[in-house]
């Protein structure tokens, strides 16, 4: 099904991440419109966009930075990169 791009599951799977993560903050802002900017811990004012890009950029280099350190299994990281959203949209 996903060979005519040779893609894998879990690359699929990030992408359905990424498009849920999206629409999650599309019906989140229909439903409590505004979304205006807060000033968080950083003193950078962030609207809930900013601070999905934050979180899943934050989330890249702390994967990138484990395997490259220390390499596979990915538990360690994928823990540490959600303690790392929950922070950018609780204090951000």
């Amino acid at each position: 099904m996903l060979t005519w791009m040779a893609w894998t599951w879990p690359t699929a799977l990030f992408f359905l991440f990424i498009i849920t993560c999206l629409a999650t903050l599309t019906v989140l802002e229909l439903r409590y419109p505004g979304g205006d900017p807060r000033r968080g811990v950083f003193g950078l004012d962030t609207t809930r966009g900013d601070r999905l890009f934050i979180s899943l950029l934050g989330s890249a280099y702390i994967f990138l930075a484990y395997l490259g350190f220390f390499g596979p299994p990915l538990w360690i990281p994928l823990a540490i990169a959600l303690a790392w959203g929950f922070f950018v949209f609780r204090y951000v």
